[in-house]
């Protein structure tokens, strides 16, 4: 997906841009810890950018291919293994957070409904988030509860934005499909942000774009 830069702006711009990113995601990444509930949440000056998404929608991936670490945030192939709000501190100039996946989880209903409560009164209520980005598997395009998110969000006017994750497991004329029909389905949304990221982990595509775009929220030096 093309940088979301003005019209206007020139080759070297735009190669600035993907620079920025790239240094400020190569700099040092260090797990603050995690929140079981609100008053575990650390305090911070930083600007914060959350990463949510249904349950194995790759967000923990998404996180590592971004900072260029394999295990800075846990993976695993059970959705529903992230069940803490994970904090990272990304060059003392970013805070990085990992959200319990929503959906479907191998756990107890009570256990999920616990999850699902502290991602929302999280996402409503912490000042400093400057971002949501919303995780979407390319293959299935969006749910019911990516949808209720979405709302709760827009509810929140907390900006959030659209990433497609797994985006190699489609041909090109598919993935521009699915892309056509979510920009679509966003033009109802009041705090959907309009550029859409389209990503795969495991080949790094779209991460230099995402990175440029997520180092404009950065705390100045």
């Amino acid at each position: 997906m093309p940088l979301p830069t003005p019209d206007n702006a020139t080759a070297a711009e735009t190669a600035e841009a993907l620079e920025r990113g790239r240094l400020l995601f190569a700099q040092a990444c260090t797990f603050i810890l995690s929140a079981a509930g609100m008053d575990q949440v650390p305090e911070t000056e930083l600007p914060e950018i959350a990463f949510c998404g249904r349950s194995n929608v790759g967000k923990s991936s998404l996180i590592n291919a971004l900072t260029g670490r394999n295990t800075l945030a846990r993976t695993s192939n059970t959705p529903g293994r992230t069940r803490q709000l994970n904090f990272f501190d990304l060059g003392s100039r970013l805070m990085l957070t990992d959200l319990p996946g929503y959906g479907f989880a191998k756990a107890p209903r009570a256990e999920v409904r616990l999850w699902t409560d502290l991602v929302q009164d999280y996402l409503r209520g912490r000042p400093g988030l400057r971002r949501a980005c919303l995780l979407i598997d390319a293959r299935h395009g969006f749910k019911t509860s990516d949808h209720e998110v979405m709302t709760l969000l827009d509810a929140s006017a907390v900006v959030y934005q659209i990433v497609l994750t797994k985006c190699d497991k489609l041909k090109s004329g598919q993935l521009e499909t699915r892309i056509d029909g979510i920009r679509k389905e966003l033009a109802s949304h009041t705090a959907a942000h309009p550029d859409i990221a389209a990503t795969s982990a495991k080949k790094g595509d779209g991460m230099p774009e995402l990175r440029a775009t997520l180092a404009t929220l950065a705390k100045l030096r």
